[in-house]
């Protein structure tokens, strides 16, 4: 180890969150937390992006949480939004186009393929647009937590570096540094089986673009035509060979190319492969944290849970994860308030996204179970079954809504979070949506024009749904954080407050002044318990498009 020198030290106070890791999680925080007020900055430990990816979908409710950083027209411009998908059962191929699906209260009722390299590119040069570089080679070699702030040990490419700040984020992977300071568990353990990923081309070269699925006795292949160094990126899942595997969240050696061709025979894919730019095994494991939260360090993404590539829930989980996280941490800075005086706005945090983490960990488990398990049943299953009940698939994939449905379930768009802390169902109760819920995506009439609902709640801050009334209820003043919409097309009675992150926080029958102040304060938004939120040059301020005045 090298020696270590004097250590530079930031002014305390200078920085509201430290994001560890620059991954999808990383990035989204990061932009999460600047988005609502917080003073940012980024670093990881690797000097290059990682490469390559390995996440290649993003689900509707990503789309959704990264809508009011803007940039889901830059994701959507990288991206498949109308994938051919066809699926090998023994000899039969089952063809499907997974787009315009059943759901009619989102924006994005299609499956995504979008490599994660472009997810982290055009991320990344959001946070550039806003001012927030990317410190790449800079390490984290100690966090603490203090009464009044948490310090952090850097090592950068200019020495050693204290740094002091009001909250770590440790979005820093599987092997995550913040997480072993914090001296919080991860459980579980790891899978018999193990990825192949390759980019590759084929001899013959007018193989089509679509994406080829082959659930095949021994294990699971697909082909994406979404390779970043050839044509094709292959997915096969197998037995771990013998020997010691790979560490886990880093690239592991390069498969034989004698290998990759087994592999791809055994699917039943025909024509040689002409060349192979890059391989590596990926071993696999299954973890969750038993808490997300020590004082003021927080984990998320595969910080804080990791999974099998199955259903493709781990980078959408971590953006997820940060869209909750990065509103709250940037509340609860401007606050100026401990976090023993927040605890239940801080607590939200792992309590909602846990008990998400651990639903996506069952349905990744029994997923990758019927996927890909060397075990006799699955394999029988796969190899046997499946075959025998493919001509009934296409009657199957023609029910559009249930289709629909268990796209639904994987875009986790099901996600609510009626337990929490921060859901409030203040009386006289009215019908319809409930505290903790996911705002629908529905169309409203904004002065008469016909808008999409979340297009209306694409600023910073908390949002106040109203219906027009002739005369409208009196209202407290709710301060810069709050907009205050009037729309017409909202369902049932009464009002619904509108968390940063798109769920709803309260609901009432009534504008009731009390309960409105109560929830405010407890997610740190009332006025007189933080500073202005700072908006960047050349950026929207808090007020809503809906033309009611922020703060009425």
């Amino acid at each position: 180890m090298a020696a270590r020198g004097p250590a530079v030290s930031r002014t305390a106070g200078a920085l509201d969150v430290l994001v560890v890791g620059a991954g999808p999680t990383g990035l989204a925080l990061a932009l999460s937390a600047h988005h609502h007020g917080a003073r940012v900055r980024v670093v990881e430990r690797r000097p290059q992006a990682f490469r390559p990816s390995r996440a290649l979908i993003t689900h509707a409710r990503t789309l959704e949480v990264l809508r009011p950083f803007g940039v889901t027209d830059a994701l959507l411009a990288r991206a498949d939004t109308a994938p051919a998908a066809a699926l090998h059962l023994g000899n039969h191929v089952v063809e499907e186009r997974l787009a315009d699906l059943a759901l009619p209260d989102t924006s994005f009722p299609h499956l995504t393929l979008v490599r994660q390299a472009d997810v982290e590119a055009v991320l990344g040069a959001a946070l550039e647009e806003r001012g927030i570089r990317i410190e790449r080679g800079a390490e984290l070699l100690g966090a603490t937590d203090g009464a009044d702030r948490a310090v952090a040990e850097l090592r950068t490419p200019l020495g050693l570096e204290q740094v002091g700040c009001r909250f770590v984020a440790g979005c820093d992977g599987p092997a995550s540094t913040v997480r072993a300071f914090t001296g919080i568990g991860w459980r579980g353990g790891p899978y018999p089986e193990e990825v192949v990923l390759a980019d590759l081309e084929f001899e013959d070269g007018d193989r089509d673009t679509g994406t080829h699925v082959v659930a095949g006795r021994r294990g699971l292949v697909f082909l994406f035509p979404l390779g970043e160094s050839a044509t094709w990126r292959m997915l096969a899942t197998r037995r771990a060979p013998e020997g010691p595997a790979p560490v886990f969240g880093q690239p592991g050696p390069p498969v034989e190319r004698c290998e990759l061709d087994r592999l791809l025979r055994d699917a039943g894919f025909e024509g040689p492969i002409g060349e192979v730019a890059w391989s590596a095994r990926v071993p696999l494991q299954h973890r969750l944290a038993p808490t997300f939260r020590s004082g003021r360090l927080f984990l998320a993404g595969d910080a804080a849970h990791t999974y099998s590539p199955a259903a493709g829930q781990g980078m959408n989980a971590g953006i997820q994860d940060a869209a909750n996280l990065g509103w709250k941490l940037a509340y609860a800075a401007a606050s100026g308030t401990p976090p023993a005086g927040l605890r239940a706005l801080l607590d939200s945090y792992s309590g909602e996204r846990r008990p998400v983490a651990l639903s996506r960990l069952l349905l990744t488990h029994a997923a990758f179970w019927g996927e890909a398990s060397t075990a006799p049943l699955p394999s029988w299953l796969r190899g046997t079954v499946a075959p025998l009940a493919a001509p009934a698939a296409p009657l199957l994939l023609h029910r559009r809504r249930l289709v629909a449905q268990g796209v639904r379930t994987l875009s986790q768009l099901r996600i609510h979070y009626r337990g929490s802390e921060l859901s409030v169902e203040a009386p006289p109760r009215p019908a319809g949506w409930r505290a903790g819920d996911r705002l629908p995506d529905l169309s409203v009439a904004v002065f008469g024009r016909v808008s999409r609902l979340h297009t209306q709640l694409a600023t910073p801050g908390v949002h106040l749904l109203l219906r027009p009334q002739p005369a409208a209820p009196a209202l407290p003043t709710l301060g810069p954080h709050v907009t205050v919409h009037r729309l017409e097309g909202l369902p049932g009675e009464g009002l619904t407050l509108v968390r940063p992150d798109g769920y709803i926080g309260l609901r009432c029958g009534d504008a009731d002044p009390a309960a409105l102040r109560d929830w405010l304060r407890l997610a740190a938004a009332l006025p007189g318990l933080e500073r202005e939120p700072a908006v960047p040059e050349g950026e929207p301020g808090p007020t809503g498009p809906s033309g009611a005045a922020t703060g009425a």
